[in-house]
């Protein structure tokens, strides 16, 4: 599992080395200039597009499924690097929760004002 994993931590290198270039004719570039509000549209697009794919039926629908949460998870990826977040953090975030109860961890959460 974790080599396949590979293509996910080179696109991470590359957002994070465009966050820093920002070089021209880039789409990643032209997201990050817009900052997190762009960015942020396009997460909450993709997101819809993946929810209205997971209900389409068959091959058709499982590959169309998998190619909206591959834009969805660039456009995350892209908002990490803009934030100057790496992945690996997130990964780290993951196995700090890994075998609490989402429940248990949500109730732990201060609570929101």
């Amino acid at each position: 599992m974790p080599e396949s994993l590979d293509p996910i931590a080179r696109l991470m290198a590359t957002l994070a080395e465009r966050a820093e270039t920002m070089p021209e004719g880039s789409y990643t570039t032209r997201l990050m200039r817009g900052g997190t509000e762009k960015i942020g549209k396009k997460i909450l697009e993709e997101a819809g597009e993946l929810v209205e794919a997971a209900d389409e039926p068959g091959d058709e629908g499982r590959n169309h499924f998998i190619y909206e949460a591959g834009d969805l998870i660039y456009h995350t990826l892209v908002l990490l690097a803009h934030k100057r977040v790496d992945i690996s953090e997130v990964a780290a975030e993951l196995a700090r929760r890994e075998g609490t109860s989402g429940l248990v961890e949500k109730a732990s959460r201060p609570p929101k004002d």
